[in-house]
């Protein structure tokens, strides 16, 4: 399994008058904790992308449990808790700085040739770099 962990605080933009976190913005925040886990684990989207593979998102759930608030720090937890065959899950659980759950959910990428745009298994490259850890 792979884990990671990101933190991020809540900017005004992404709250309503209230100062509450519009409901939209948790999928960006999923997309900050799934991009920062590959690079901890030694590969970017960039990379990816220029060794001719595409992610792109296939489906997504959000669970909300509570409300964040401007100015809350927020902690990205991010895991891949199956080896990815012609598909990647991440899971996502988002804690406040108190440690309460807020939010969790969890996204499947589809893997595709970037140059025919059709789906493909794993890339070797990134299979490689993942299977240690399952």
């Amino acid at each position: 399994m792979l884990k990671g962990e990101s933190t991020i605080r809540v900017r005004y933009g992404e709250t309503d008058q209230m100062g509450v976190v519009n409901n939209a913005n948790y999928p960006s925040y999923y997309e900050i904790g799934r991009t920062e886990l590959l690079r901890e684990y030694g590969i970017s989207y960039k990379q990816i992308e220029e060794k001719g593979c595409m992610l792109p998102l296939v489906d997504l759930y959000v669970k909300y449990h509570k409300p964040a608030f401007y100015d809350d720090v927020l902690t990205i937890s991010t895991s891949i808790k199956e080896m990815p065959s012609s598909k990647i899950r991440f899971d996502y659980r988002i804690y406040n700085q108190e440690g309460t759950l807020i939010n969790e959910g969890y996204t499947n990428l589809a893997f595709l040739n970037s140059g025919t745009r059709r789906p493909v298994r794993i890339p070797d490259f990134l299979k490689e770099l993942l299977s240690p850890h399952f």
